[in-house]
Protein backbone atom coordinates (compact mmCIF):
# COMPACT_ATOMS: atom_id res chain seq x y z
CA UNK A 1 0.00 0.00 0.00
CA UNK A 2 0.99 3.62 -0.58
CA UNK A 3 0.74 6.30 1.90
CA UNK A 4 1.46 9.53 1.93
CA UNK A 5 0.66 12.12 4.71
CA UNK A 6 1.22 16.06 4.08
CA UNK A 7 3.44 16.01 1.61
CA UNK A 8 5.12 19.69 0.11
CA UNK A 9 7.57 20.74 -2.78
CA UNK A 10 8.71 24.10 -3.63
CA UNK A 11 10.75 24.47 -6.43
CA UNK A 12 13.84 26.83 -6.55
CA UNK A 13 11.42 29.50 -8.33
CA UNK A 14 8.70 29.78 -5.69
CA UNK A 15 6.27 27.40 -8.00
CA UNK A 16 4.64 25.22 -5.25
CA UNK A 17 3.95 21.94 -6.32
CA UNK A 18 2.97 19.89 -3.82
CA UNK A 19 0.55 21.36 -0.82
CA UNK A 20 0.31 19.22 1.81
CA UNK A 21 -0.87 16.86 -0.41
CA UNK A 22 -2.31 13.38 1.50
CA UNK A 23 -3.23 9.86 -0.42
CA UNK A 24 -3.51 6.53 -0.03
CA UNK A 25 -3.59 3.91 -2.57
CA UNK A 26 -3.48 -0.07 -2.74
CA UNK A 27 -3.31 -2.86 -5.18
CA UNK A 28 -4.49 -2.35 -8.58
CA UNK A 29 -4.85 0.64 -10.75
CA UNK A 30 -5.25 3.85 -9.54
CA UNK A 31 -5.90 7.19 -11.41
CA UNK A 32 -4.65 10.51 -11.00
CA UNK A 33 -6.51 12.81 -12.75
CA UNK A 34 -5.88 16.56 -13.37
CA UNK A 35 -5.23 19.33 -15.59
CA UNK A 36 -1.58 19.92 -17.00
CA UNK A 37 0.61 21.90 -14.57
CA UNK A 38 -1.26 21.15 -11.12
CA UNK A 39 1.35 18.64 -9.62
CA UNK A 40 0.93 15.18 -11.12
CA UNK A 41 4.13 14.68 -13.07
CA UNK A 42 6.28 16.34 -9.43
CA UNK A 43 4.02 13.84 -7.37
CA UNK A 44 5.13 10.76 -9.79
CA UNK A 45 8.76 11.71 -9.72
CA UNK A 46 8.63 12.02 -5.72
CA UNK A 47 7.24 8.74 -5.41
CA UNK A 48 9.76 7.39 -8.30
CA UNK A 49 12.41 9.12 -5.98
CA UNK A 50 13.55 11.33 -8.59
CA UNK A 51 13.66 14.16 -6.45
CA UNK A 52 12.54 14.74 -2.56
CA UNK A 53 10.16 16.27 -0.66
CA UNK A 54 10.32 19.32 1.44
CA UNK A 55 7.91 18.11 4.42
CA UNK A 56 5.63 14.89 4.85
CA UNK A 57 5.77 11.42 5.02
CA UNK A 58 5.85 8.62 2.03
CA UNK A 59 5.40 5.08 2.94
CA UNK A 60 5.22 1.84 0.48
CA UNK A 61 4.51 -1.32 2.08
CA UNK A 62 6.66 -0.31 5.06
CA UNK A 63 9.46 1.22 3.28
CA UNK A 64 10.04 4.62 4.11
CA UNK A 65 10.52 6.29 0.53
CA UNK A 66 11.90 9.80 1.92
CA UNK A 67 14.85 7.66 3.92
CA UNK A 68 15.01 4.59 1.92
CA UNK A 69 14.98 5.71 -1.72
CA UNK A 70 17.04 2.32 -2.73
CA UNK A 71 15.15 -0.22 -1.10
CA UNK A 72 11.94 1.34 -3.19
CA UNK A 73 13.90 1.39 -6.67
CA UNK A 74 14.41 -2.48 -6.34
CA UNK A 75 10.68 -2.60 -6.23
CA UNK A 76 9.99 0.45 -8.25
CA UNK A 77 8.86 0.09 -12.26
CA UNK A 78 8.61 3.86 -14.29
CA UNK A 79 7.35 5.42 -17.65
CA UNK A 80 8.17 9.01 -17.66
CA UNK A 81 6.05 11.22 -19.76
CA UNK A 82 9.05 11.46 -22.06
CA UNK A 83 12.11 9.19 -22.39
CA UNK A 84 14.65 9.16 -24.81
CA UNK A 85 16.07 5.28 -26.43
CA UNK A 86 19.66 4.70 -28.08
CA UNK A 87 18.53 5.30 -31.78
CA UNK A 88 20.79 2.48 -33.02
CA UNK A 89 19.82 -0.87 -30.34
CA UNK A 90 16.16 -2.91 -31.54
CA UNK A 91 14.09 -3.51 -28.78
CA UNK A 92 15.70 -6.52 -28.14
CA UNK A 93 18.61 -5.21 -27.35
CA UNK A 94 17.76 -2.33 -25.76
CA UNK A 95 15.51 -4.50 -22.84
CA UNK A 96 18.50 -6.86 -22.64
CA UNK A 97 20.67 -3.52 -21.72
CA UNK A 98 18.56 -2.24 -19.55
CA UNK A 99 17.63 -5.55 -17.92
CA UNK A 100 20.93 -5.36 -17.27
CA UNK A 101 21.17 -2.21 -15.51
CA UNK A 102 18.36 -3.26 -13.25
CA UNK A 103 20.25 -6.37 -12.03
CA UNK A 104 18.94 -8.95 -13.63
CA UNK A 105 22.39 -10.65 -14.36
CA UNK A 106 21.32 -14.02 -14.87
CA UNK A 107 21.38 -14.50 -18.83
CA UNK A 108 18.63 -17.62 -18.99
CA UNK A 109 16.30 -15.95 -16.94
CA UNK A 110 16.79 -12.19 -18.31
CA UNK A 111 16.09 -13.76 -22.01
CA UNK A 112 12.98 -15.12 -20.42
CA UNK A 113 11.41 -12.46 -18.49
CA UNK A 114 12.30 -9.98 -21.49
CA UNK A 115 10.62 -13.10 -23.60
CA UNK A 116 7.49 -13.15 -21.74
CA UNK A 117 7.43 -9.35 -21.63
CA UNK A 118 7.33 -8.88 -25.49
CA UNK A 119 4.52 -11.15 -25.34
CA UNK A 120 2.71 -9.72 -22.78
CA UNK A 121 2.83 -6.23 -24.99
CA UNK A 122 2.53 -7.49 -28.59
CA UNK A 123 6.03 -6.56 -29.46
CA UNK A 124 7.76 -10.19 -29.98
CA UNK A 125 7.20 -9.91 -33.69
CA UNK A 126 9.17 -6.69 -33.77
CA UNK A 127 11.88 -7.02 -30.82
CA UNK A 128 14.51 -6.89 -33.80
CA UNK A 129 12.91 -3.61 -34.67
CA UNK A 130 14.77 -0.35 -33.53
CA UNK A 131 12.36 1.63 -31.16
CA UNK A 132 13.13 5.18 -32.65
CA UNK A 133 11.27 3.71 -36.08
CA UNK A 134 7.76 2.24 -33.59
CA UNK A 135 5.11 4.11 -33.55
CA UNK A 136 3.39 5.96 -30.52
CA UNK A 137 1.65 2.70 -29.55
CA UNK A 138 4.30 0.81 -29.90
CA UNK A 139 7.08 2.99 -28.28
CA UNK A 140 4.34 3.24 -25.14
CA UNK A 141 4.61 -0.18 -25.03
CA UNK A 142 8.02 -0.80 -24.95
CA UNK A 143 8.13 1.85 -22.04
CA UNK A 144 5.98 -0.28 -19.99
CA UNK A 145 7.52 -3.33 -21.09
CA UNK A 146 10.92 -1.75 -20.26
CA UNK A 147 9.28 -0.75 -16.64
CA UNK A 148 8.07 -4.42 -15.56
CA UNK A 149 11.46 -5.40 -16.18
CA UNK A 150 12.47 -6.97 -12.62
CA UNK A 151 8.82 -7.51 -11.96
CA UNK A 152 8.32 -4.32 -9.89
CA UNK A 153 5.43 -3.96 -7.26
CA UNK A 154 4.75 -0.37 -7.98
CA UNK A 155 4.58 1.02 -11.28
CA UNK A 156 4.10 4.57 -12.17
CA UNK A 157 3.14 5.47 -15.79
CA UNK A 158 2.82 9.63 -16.65
CA UNK A 159 -0.13 10.51 -19.31
CA UNK A 160 0.87 6.86 -21.28
CA UNK A 161 -1.90 7.05 -23.79
CA UNK A 162 -1.38 10.74 -24.43
CA UNK A 163 -0.86 11.21 -28.63
CA UNK A 164 -2.05 7.73 -29.36
CA UNK A 165 -4.69 6.67 -31.75
CA UNK A 166 -8.15 5.14 -30.81
CA UNK A 167 -6.59 1.57 -31.34
CA UNK A 168 -3.17 2.02 -29.95
CA UNK A 169 -5.10 3.34 -26.72
CA UNK A 170 -7.49 0.03 -27.14
CA UNK A 171 -4.43 -1.76 -26.94
CA UNK A 172 -2.38 0.01 -24.19
CA UNK A 173 -5.35 -0.57 -21.78
CA UNK A 174 -5.18 -4.30 -22.27
CA UNK A 175 -1.92 -4.48 -21.19
CA UNK A 176 -2.47 -1.96 -18.10
CA UNK A 177 -5.68 -4.41 -17.32
CA UNK A 178 -3.62 -7.48 -17.19
CA UNK A 179 -0.21 -5.84 -15.44
CA UNK A 180 -2.25 -4.42 -12.64
CA UNK A 181 -3.87 -7.74 -11.07
CA UNK A 182 -0.86 -7.96 -8.78
CA UNK A 183 0.55 -4.51 -8.10
CA UNK A 184 0.10 -1.09 -7.68
CA UNK A 185 -0.32 1.00 -10.99
CA UNK A 186 -0.21 4.37 -10.71
CA UNK A 187 -1.70 6.23 -14.03
CA UNK A 188 -1.76 9.44 -14.04
CA UNK A 189 -3.60 11.07 -17.03
CA UNK A 190 -5.52 14.20 -17.90
CA UNK A 191 -7.87 12.24 -20.04
CA UNK A 192 -11.16 11.51 -18.09
CA UNK A 193 -12.08 8.74 -20.33
CA UNK A 194 -8.92 6.93 -19.88
CA UNK A 195 -9.31 6.54 -16.12
CA UNK A 196 -13.04 6.06 -15.99
CA UNK A 197 -12.83 2.73 -18.27
CA UNK A 198 -9.41 1.43 -16.54
CA UNK A 199 -9.03 3.05 -12.86
CA UNK A 200 -11.65 1.26 -9.82
CA UNK A 201 -10.17 3.98 -7.59
CA UNK A 202 -8.93 7.46 -8.52
CA UNK A 203 -7.82 10.65 -6.93
CA UNK A 204 -8.31 14.32 -8.75
CA UNK A 205 -5.35 17.01 -7.95
CA UNK A 206 -6.04 20.43 -8.29
CA UNK A 207 -2.99 23.14 -7.27
CA UNK A 208 -0.90 20.77 -5.45
CA UNK A 209 -3.62 19.12 -3.44
CA UNK A 210 -6.43 16.27 -3.20
CA UNK A 211 -9.49 17.37 -3.78
CA UNK A 212 -11.47 13.98 -4.55
CA UNK A 213 -10.25 10.83 -3.28
CA UNK A 214 -12.03 7.74 -3.20
CA UNK A 215 -14.06 4.70 -5.33
CA UNK A 216 -14.68 5.63 -8.81
CA UNK A 217 -18.04 4.91 -9.31
CA UNK A 218 -18.57 6.43 -5.85
CA UNK A 219 -17.86 9.69 -6.55
CA UNK A 220 -20.15 9.44 -9.89
CA UNK A 221 -22.54 7.96 -7.46
CA UNK A 222 -23.71 11.94 -5.53
CA UNK A 223 -24.40 13.24 -9.07
CA UNK A 224 -27.29 10.89 -10.22
CA UNK A 225 -30.41 12.58 -11.53
CA UNK A 226 -28.20 16.34 -11.38
CA UNK A 227 -26.03 16.32 -14.81
CA UNK A 228 -28.76 18.22 -17.48
CA UNK A 229 -27.86 18.51 -20.88
CA UNK A 230 -29.22 20.69 -24.02
CA UNK A 231 -28.43 20.95 -27.71
CA UNK A 232 -28.79 24.34 -29.60
CA UNK A 233 -26.31 27.48 -30.02
CA UNK A 234 -29.30 29.68 -28.42
CA UNK A 235 -29.10 27.79 -25.06
CA UNK A 236 -27.92 29.89 -22.06
CA UNK A 237 -27.10 28.55 -18.65
CA UNK A 238 -29.44 29.04 -16.17
CA UNK A 239 -28.64 30.89 -12.65
CA UNK A 240 -29.62 28.30 -10.76
CA UNK A 241 -27.07 25.62 -12.97
CA UNK A 242 -23.50 25.05 -12.69
CA UNK A 243 -21.91 24.85 -16.35
CA UNK A 244 -20.01 21.92 -16.78
CA UNK A 245 -18.97 21.53 -20.59
CA UNK A 246 -19.81 23.34 -23.73
CA UNK A 247 -19.01 21.10 -26.50
CA UNK A 248 -20.30 19.39 -30.21
CA UNK A 249 -21.98 16.39 -30.64
CA UNK A 250 -21.72 15.68 -34.80
CA UNK A 251 -21.19 19.53 -35.10
CA UNK A 252 -24.30 20.73 -32.81
CA UNK A 253 -23.30 22.77 -29.87
CA UNK A 254 -24.08 20.49 -26.47
CA UNK A 255 -23.94 22.81 -22.95
CA UNK A 256 -23.76 20.20 -20.02
CA UNK A 257 -24.66 21.30 -16.58
CA UNK A 258 -24.76 20.53 -12.75
CA UNK A 259 -28.23 21.63 -11.07
CA UNK A 260 -30.11 19.76 -8.41
CA UNK A 261 -33.75 20.24 -10.19
CA UNK A 262 -34.34 20.76 -14.21
CA UNK A 263 -33.27 24.20 -14.87
CA UNK A 264 -35.34 24.54 -17.55
CA UNK A 265 -37.26 22.95 -20.60
CA UNK A 266 -34.55 23.04 -23.20
CA UNK A 267 -32.63 20.65 -20.76
CA UNK A 268 -32.69 16.64 -20.20
CA UNK A 269 -31.41 14.40 -17.34
CA UNK A 270 -27.90 12.32 -18.52
CA UNK A 271 -26.49 9.99 -16.50
CA UNK A 272 -23.69 10.99 -14.63
CA UNK A 273 -19.96 10.34 -15.53
CA UNK A 274 -16.27 10.84 -13.76
CA UNK A 275 -15.71 13.51 -16.41
CA UNK A 276 -18.91 15.37 -14.71
CA UNK A 277 -17.50 15.02 -11.03
CA UNK A 278 -14.15 16.09 -13.03
CA UNK A 279 -15.12 19.41 -14.77
CA UNK A 280 -17.80 20.07 -11.41
CA UNK A 281 -14.01 19.70 -9.03
CA UNK A 282 -12.50 22.28 -11.36
CA UNK A 283 -15.43 24.90 -11.38
CA UNK A 284 -15.74 24.32 -7.30
CA UNK A 285 -11.70 24.86 -7.38
CA UNK A 286 -11.80 27.90 -9.41
CA UNK A 287 -15.30 29.84 -7.52
CA UNK A 288 -13.45 29.10 -4.49
CA UNK A 289 -10.13 30.67 -5.75
CA UNK A 290 -12.16 33.77 -6.88
CA UNK A 291 -13.63 34.28 -3.39
CA UNK A 292 -10.07 34.09 -1.94
CA UNK A 293 -8.99 37.10 -4.32
CA UNK A 294 -11.47 39.37 -3.18
CA UNK A 295 -11.44 39.06 0.36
Amino acid sequence: MLQIQQLSKTYADGTQALRQLTLTADRGLFGLLGPNGVGKSSLLRTIATLQSADSGTLLFDGIDVQQEPERLRRQLGYLPQEFGVYPHLSCQALLEHIAVLKGLHQATARREQIAQLLALTNLSAVAGKTVAQFSGGMRQRFGIAQALLGDPKLLILDEPSAGLDPQERAQLHNVLCEISRDRLVLLSSHIVDDIEQLCPNVAILLQGQIVLQGDTQDLITPLTGQIWQAYGASVAVPPQAQLLQRSYQRGIPLLRVFAPQSPGPDFQPVAATLQDRYFLALAQAHALAQMERAL
